[in-house]
């Protein structure tokens, strides 16, 4: 059943941002603001602190980009220095998100705890940010950019909030998830709470990973990566995936908490969004590789749409995670989407 409208959020007083200047006329904000929302699965309004990044030219229009459950407001380093943004390739001075030409708004992903509720939807995370568009005397956006959880929450954001919006570029996310992807996640999250319970935690959700990377690349590239003989090591044999996932599995667990990852992951299978609701012309991505979003998913989105919408194929071995591996590819795309 697909939500009734919820009225906009009301932005609340906070502290004055923190405003970095830097050369050629950039400027960013990384901050705080609190808004008032309504949950979906809640019962009321209750206020919450959105994290942001507000990046780029001044006074030029802001353009939205928010990426999967385990993105962050970081998408670009802003000043130069610290850690490359997690879309560092795509957004930036002269890149084709052009912070010559645009100014990216990118938020931290809402989770039930900070909420007071359940389960956090994508229709929140839509709120949050159209909340945050008014708090800052933003009154439409020129397009939202999402990809995977990011483009589920894009297109909840044109259904709620179309006049608030130009365009959407929708990468590797539909319109609901596909029944295999949710088994699949279900199990990640069935192994999580099995280490929750029994005191394995970083363990359960270092498998949790392992297990939802092999979903995220295509057949392909472990196919021409991993394809040789197994070695015998440490009392035992070990295939040449084993080391790569168990990699995977570490890194995901010293930068993620166990009940983020089950309240985002069961977020994607929560969402579900009636394309006909949407007006906003749209441009598709999506992979032809991909094992969480088939293409079938996105060519009856394209079908469904209520305003024109364009869908482009890219072919590439790294399937869902297309969206991180494939700059090149993704560059005139994104250029021409944002012309």
């Amino acid at each position: 059943m697909t939500a009734q409208p919820l009225p906009l959020p009301v932005p609340s007083v906070v502290p004055p941002a923190r405003v970095d200047a830097r050369a050629g006329g950039l400027t960013a904000q990384r901050s705080t603001r609190r808004l008032t929302l309504s949950p979906k699965y809640g019962h009321g309004p209750r206020a919450v602190d959105v994290r942001y990044l507000w990046c780029g030219a001044a006074d030029a229009p802001t353009v939205i980009v928010q990426g999967g459950i385990s993105a962050h407001r970081d998408v670009t380093a802003v000043d130069g220095a610290g850690e490359p943004g997690w879309w560092q390739a795509l957004v930036g001075a002269g890149a084709p998100v052009d912070l010559d030409c645009c100014r990216v708004l990118c938020i931290d992903w809402l989770t039930p705890a900070e909420l007071g509720v359940e389960a956090v939807s994508s229709e929140d995370q839509a709120d949050a940010l159209a909340g945050l568009l008014d708090a800052l005397g933003i009154h439409r956006a020129q397009a939202f950019v999402g990809a995977s959880y990011g483009a589920m929450v894009a297109l909840a954001f044109a259904a709620r909030h179309p006049r608030a919006l130009e365009r959407l570029v929708l990468l590797a996310g539909a319109h609901r998830p596909h029944p295999l992807a949710s088994a699949q996640r279900s199990v990640q999250r069935g192994i999580v709470r099995l280490g929750l319970a029994s005191g394995q935690v970083d363990e359960a959700l270092s498998l949790a990973r392992q297990l939802a990377v092999t979903t995220y690349r295509g057949r392909e590239e472990f196919g021409r990566r991993f394809a040789g003989a197994p070695e015998f090591r440490d009392g035992r044999f070990r295939l040449p995936v084993e080391d790569y996932l168990e990699h995977q599995g570490r890194r995901f667990v010293e930068r993620f908490d166990a009940q983020r990852f089950l309240a985002l992951s069961e977020s994607i299978d929560l969402h579900d969004i009636a394309p006909e609701r949407v007006p906003t012309p749209a441009t598709l991505i999506g992979f032809a590789s991909d094992l969480l979003v088939p293409l079938a998913d996105l060519c009856e989105l394209q079908r469904r749409l209520h305003g024109p919408t364009t869908l482009e194929v890219i072919e590439s071995p790294y399937g869902h995670d297309g969206f991180l591996k494939e700059p090149h590819q993704l560059a005139p795309l994104l250029r021409a989407a944002l012309a």
